[in-house]
């Protein structure tokens, strides 16, 4: 009997998968795959070796409807989205091109078409650098795209960008007023499980002067309300202690004051006077995965520098906050990463710089500042793997020099010899492939003058002639 009724299930399933096309999923038509003339130049480490790599796009390759965009130097900060008819959307800061590029990739996920939607007339020629994206699905608004304004230019707003703006409107943007000027590296929205009911974001400040760079927050008590809440700088403890004085996993209260200027000498000159601490340039940050109180948890790295490092970080490093679940402006910070510690579990880092953040990992990118004074030091870019519950840390790849010189992309002498890691993002549930990451390479020393002004505005006199390439990675744990 219970045979005939097995056999009369499997029927019945059958039957209803054929006769119904609501029932079976189809199949994921992204098929991962090189779409770009250049080799990726990455050399994974003996423990990630399973990972596959994929170059995407690169600044030497044609797309089929738009054989003249040129994807530009140094890009940066990035947020896809998969559109209603299967295709996808990648927003992509171009930094040395001061713009935003919109690349649009087919159902298989191949590079179709590129446009700026964004260009260096509506940034003042002001980098934009890290950014992030805000969806409805994991912020309560959007889709919106927001990236900083860091160097080069007047602008160094937060910037805030429809996705699907006209490119006809690309000499047009808009700023966040009360976000402050900064040299803003990115800004952060959390999660709308955060704090519901409101809209609190991060700032980080890619400084390294007096005023140093400095942790700001965003706080709305309106969700989705970027442009009228009050503006925040961190403090620790009761604002005497400095970056060296952070001792590693040991947690520090923190509350972050209120700020009334919101230009950019006002605002340093604010924040030395409320004992705001200074790091040595406040690089990237972002929020762990999951649930609400995951979102209150968040990372972000300084990326170290060789000034002021007597009383700030010279060779980077990784610092975790947690929210208190009832105030946004109160929580406890430690000091996950230390670089400067050469016998520590973070010795080989050189320059932290972008952060990535999922459920169970921090995926950190480097972009070495040149100074290596120590063998540990000693190595081009690496991506680090950090593991949120165990503090494990690995290397998950590093850029190969031999094989992008030899490949007759750069010179190792050339001034610009140590290329960057930045931009990564987790793909996986966009494309439907877990364990997908972006990560984009700036390759500093790849020079070509075909790669001059791309976006189409101002002069090659405020551009770069330097080459970028965005790779897949697929096989990562999240």
């Amino acid at each position: 009997m219970k045979r005939n009724l097995l056999v009369l299930a499997l029927v019945s399933s059958l039957f209803c998968a054929c006769g119904d096309d609501d029932v079976t999923s189809p199949a994921n038509p992204v098929v991962l795959q090189n779409h770009s003339k250049t080799p990726h130049m990455l050399e994974l480490k003996p423990e990630f070796s399973d990972v596959e790599i994929f170059t995407l796009i690169s600044s030497e390759d044609k797309l089929s409807e738009s054989p003249d965009f040129v994807y530009g130097s140094m890009a940066d900060g990035a947020g896809l989205l998969k559109n209603s008819d299967g295709t996808f959307t990648l927003i992509n800061n171009i930094e040395a091109d001061y713009s935003i590029a919109r690349i649009t990739l087919d159902e298989t996920f191949k590079p179709v078409k590129g446009e700026y939607i964004v260009n260096s007339d509506a940034t003042a020629n002001t980098a934009q650098c890290s950014g992030s994206l805000i969806t409805p699905e994991e912020h309560g608004f959007g889709p919106l795209y927001l990236s900083g304004g860091e160097w080069g230019g007047s602008s160094t707003n937060v910037f805030v960008t429809d996705p699907f703006k006209s490119a006809a409107a690309a000499s047009s943007a808009k700023t966040l007023v009360n976000f402050g000027q900064w040299t803003t590296e990115n800004a952060v929205v959390l999660g709308k499980d955060a704090f519901p009911g409101k809209t609190v974001a991060l700032i980080g400040d890619d400084s390294h002067g007096e005023a140093g760079g400095q942790l700001a927050m965003y706080v709305s008590n309106s969700a989705g309300d970027l442009d009228n809440g009050k503006l925040y700088g961190l403090k620790v403890g009761d604002g005497t202690v400095v970056d060296n004085d952070l001792i590693v996993d040991q947690e520090y209260d923190v509350t972050f004051v209120e700020l009334n200027e919101r230009t950019y000498d006002a605002l340093n000159d604010e924040a030395i006077a409320k004992k705001v601490m200074a790091f040595n340039r406040v690089e990237d940050i972002d929020y762990r995965k999951g649930s609400g109180e995951a979102n209150r948890e968040f990372y972000f790295n300084a990326t170290g520098r060789s000034q002021f490092n007597d009383t700030r970080t010279l060779y980077g490093r990784v610092y975790k906050i947690v929210l208190n679940e009832n105030d946004p402006t109160k929580g406890t910070l430690t000091l996950v990463l230390d670089g400067d510690n050469l016998n520590g579990k973070a010795k080989s880092f050189h320059s932290p710089d972008n952060i990535l953040v999922t459920e169970n990992y921090a995926y950190i990118q480097e972009d070495p500042n040149g100074y290596d004074n120590d063998v540990t030091k000693q190595h081009d870019a690496y991506l680090y793997q950090y593991n949120l519950k165990t503090g494990e840390v690995k290397t998950v790849l590093e850029v190969d020099r031999d094989a992008y010189i030899s490949g007759g992309y750069g010179s190792a002498n050339d001034g610009f010899g140590t290329w960057e890691l930045t931009g990564m993002i987790d793909i996986s549930d966009e494309i439907g492939i877990e364990g997908s990451f972006l990560l984009i390479v700036q390759a500093h020393s790849w020079h070509n003058d075909a790669f001059l002004n791309p976006d189409g505005a101002g002069t090659d006199e405020n551009s770069s002639d330097q080459g970028s390439y965005a790779v897949v990675l697929k096989g990562l744990e999240r």
